[in-house]
């Protein structure tokens, strides 16, 4: 008797939490990207901006808020108050900033997961005309000659240098982290060979690849990539288990009212089923994915463990 009335309360409860936000959304939507604009991450939330605002019947503007590797940003939304107008479109240096942080300017209790959004991989480049024809022939030059061989990056809290990171301390090579404010410049030195090699983005390197401009000695998924089929992946050449992703998703102020965050959730995964929206995911080098919420904190924890256990190994240090 006493459980039958408590289902009954709570059915009551829901469907007055339904109704109170019956004819959400009733004003525009923020959804605040911690990077600048033109960027990968950008392009992809402008994107899901668009369709998600058409699927709501409503307007969904991107504010960028770039700034101390996405905390900024972060840190607006956190503090935003939880009734689904504002949103966070973020990527894997939230999964990195806590260890490199002493001490990170919100609580990440503030912040709930939503949706993981995209997975894209990282290639290793080195110059079209290296004398690295595959990742062994750099690795054994990597250990016969230990310190000499550089690589680069967009800063030491990027993917880009975590996962080079990882690659170094997995195969026990002493090499030279070359910094650069942002991944362009780290690509172009790449190029003409002032530095090695560096892990770059599928976007922004595989149109050089095909040109002939760059070398893509393997890639960083577990499986061989759509867009670069000749490419290995590292796991299958000299690391078995290595991945890293660059992965895109959605997180809301914590307290959003569940029946808020579903018609949220359901119009982003509904956006990412759509033909046109893929394709210009993979056009970019990215995989749409669209998972539960809690999918999305279990993959954020393994994140969380990996770079975690990298930056300690490793002693980095925000440049």
């Amino acid at each position: 008797m006493l459980r039958a009335a408590r289902a009954i309360a709570a059915a009551a409860a829901l469907a007055i939490a339904a109704g109170a936000h019956a004819g959400y959304p009733e004003r525009p939507i923020t959804l605040v990207v911690p990077y600048a604009p033109g960027g990968a991450a950008d392009a992809l939330a402008r994107l899901l901006a668009q369709h998600m605002g058409t699927r709501l019947n409503a307007s969904i503007v991107v504010e960028n808020r770039p700034g101390a590797s996405g905390t900024i940003g972060e840190s607006y939304v956190a503090k935003a108050a939880p009734d689904g107008y504002t949103m966070l479109y973020d990527a894997t240096p939230y999964s990195i900033n806590p260890h490199l942080f002493a001490e990170m300017p919100y609580k990440r209790t503030a912040l709930q997961p939503l949706s993981l959004v995209s997975l894209a991989p990282n290639i290793l480049i080195v110059k079209a005309d290296s004398p690295y024809k595959d990742v062994q022939a750099l690795i054994a030059q990597a250990k016969a000659h230990p310190g000499k061989i550089n690589f680069a990056s967009g800063g030491s809290g990027t993917v880009q240098r975590l996962a080079s990171e990882l690659f170094r301390q997995k195969l026990s090579l002493d090499m030279v982290h070359v910094p650069y404010k942002s991944g362009g410049p780290a690509i172009t030195d790449v190029m003409t060979g002032q530095v090695d090699f560096m892990f770059s983005t599928v976007a922004a390197s595989s149109p050089l690849v095909d040109a002939g401009r760059l070398r893509a000695l393997a890639i960083s998924s577990p499986q061989r990539a759509p867009r670069l089929p000749d490419v290995p992946t590292v796991a299958e050449t000299v690391i078995p288990g290595y991945e890293v992703y660059e992965w895109n998703g959605v997180f809301l102020p914590t307290g959003v009212p569940d029946v808020v965050a579903k018609k949220l959730h359901d119009a982003l995964v509904q956006v990412l089923q759509q033909d046109d929206v893929r394709k210009r995911f993979n056009d970019l080098g990215a995989e749409p994915v669209g998972s539960t919420a809690e999918a999305f904190a279990e993959y954020l924890k393994k994140e969380d463990a990996k770079w975690a256990e990298v930056v300690q190994r490793g002693n980095i240090r925000l440049d």
